[in-house]
């Protein structure tokens, strides 16, 4: 059944995005620190790109999905955060209906992408470490490019096909969203048609883009740690634990935050609680990502201490 006090969608032209805080007073430090975080994130994403990118000792299948990953990682945080550090900068909380859809579909898109690089790169040390004599040719370049095809598919549609499905809600006079970026739910409870039907396909994205990409991350690590107890050498056993350390990490964190959100009861949900879950796999992962696959991974570093000598030759796959 449809929900009361229908008005005309095109009477919708904008929404409020309330933000972080709607106290005046801690508007510039919100601007600054989120201004630092996003600098520190595109710097730090773009420097392990180049670096991959210089030296040839990184053109492995592992670095060819990190490079991948710290691209989506600077696109997923720039679908959010210059919006509303342009929104504080000019005290205005305005977003349009156009710009309010495209920023929703490049962070379902960026999102999922991440999830599904995550998987990728979990498939990989499962080759690696479980099947090494034939990880030359289990993960060539034509079949990694091939996953990375798959991951851009896999995100695009659906995301492309919830954010259309959005566009033939109707929206209420009351259009403040308790974000700082266009959340899905946020808009949903804003709607006074029917949303069956966006319900249902957010319920669907949220096992595609979660679910199944964290089994085959779980998959994909118990059969590592067969392996890997199967080591008699407890310096073999720490050495091939050791490549999947920075990864383990990072899915961890990413899968922590949002588990801490989704998988609560609704009764123990806040909008202020959501809003500290988005900030952390929306912006502070994002922007950890470069140091978690630099500070403990030696190639990583000395590819960078190269890169900061001018050795700049560039790796297209």
């Amino acid at each position: 059944m449809g929900k009361p006090n229908r008005v005309n969608q095109t009477a919708v032209s904008d929404f409020l995005l309330l933000g972080l805080s709607e106290q005046p007073e801690e508007q510039p430090l919100l601007f600054g620190i989120f201004l630092g975080m996003y600098l520190v994130t595109i710097m730090g994403n773009l420097l392990i790109i180049l670096a991959i990118s210089s030296d040839p000792h990184l053109h492995t299948p592992m670095y060819f999905f990190l490079a991948n990953l710290s691209l989506t990682d600077a696109c997923f945080i720039s679908a959010s955060i210059p919006k509303m550090l342009a929104n504080i900068y000019n005290q205005s909380w305005t977003i349009s209906y156009s710009e309010c859809f495209a920023q929703l579909y490049f962070l379902l898109m960026f999102g999922g992408l991440d999830n599904c690089l995550l998987a990728v790169m979990a498939y990989d040390r499962y080759v690696a470490i479980c099947q090494p004599l034939h990880y030359s040719t289990a993960m060539s370049l034509q079949l990694c490019v091939l996953m990375l095809g798959m991951c851009w598919v896999l995100t695009n549609c659906p995301a492309l096909m919830h954010t259309l499905l959005l566009t033939r809600v109707v929206f209420c006079a009351h259009k403040a969203i308790p974000h700082f970026y266009c959340d899905p739910s946020a808009l949903l409870k804003l709607a006074c048609s029917d949303t069956h039907i966006n319900e249902l396909m957010i319920i669907t994205m949220g096992l595609m883009f979660l679910t199944t990409p964290l089994m085959l991350i779980i998959f994909s690590y118990v059969r590592i740690s067969w392996a890997v107890f199967g080591i008699s050498s407890p310096g073999g056993r720490w050495k091939a634990f050791s490549t999947c350390g920075s990864h383990l990490t990072v899915v961890l964190l990413f899968y922590g935050s949002l588990m801490g959100v989704y998988l609560l009861p609704p009764s123990t949900h806040s909008t202020e609680r959501e809003k500290r879950a988005a900030i952390l796999y929306m912006v502070i992962i994002p922007m950890l990502n470069p140091f978690i696959y630099s500070l403990r991974n030696r190639d990583m570093k000395e590819a960078l201490g190269k890169l900061w000598g001018g050795r700049k030759t560039f790796f297209l796959p």
